[in-house]
């Protein structure tokens, strides 16, 4: 069970080869603020890497939340529909966006560790 991170501040957390969850960093979250709203991805719809796949709005500032890795959407996390806040309180566990169903499993291969994000995040 393998977390990844982009530089757009997603992670990615693969159970398998096939299937992974996605969701904002806590990086994300604390430079976006308190979130108010999400808009995710509708399930069944196909994704590729880099594309947006929903919003993510705080009292501050609004951002895309793209695609970390290609693939069709399979489950999205209802209850931070309800309860954006999760982001913020949550965001590694209860917080996640949406679960997705790997079309090209490699892609995450090229995504960084957490060594890497944390250097990522240090210079930001």
């Amino acid at each position: 069970m393998s977390v990844k991170y982009t530089s757009d501040h997603e992670w990615v957390q693969s159970d398998d080869k096939n299937s992974a969850t996605v969701g904002i960093t806590v990086h994300a979250q604390d430079a976006l603020g308190d979130v108010v709203f999400v808009d995710l991805p509708e399930a069944g719809r196909t994704y590729a890497q880099g594309e947006v796949a929903g919003v993510v709005e705080s009292v501050k500032a609004a951002a895309d939340v793209y695609m970390p890795v290609s693939g069709e959407v399979t489950e999205v996390n209802e209850a931070l529909r309800s309860d954006p806040s999760l982001a913020n309180s949550d965001p590694m566990k209860a917080g996640w966006f949406f679960k997705v169903k790997l079309t090209e499993p490699a892609q995450l291969d090229a995504l960084m560790d957490a060594p890497a994000y944390a250097e990522l995040v240090k210079n930001a």
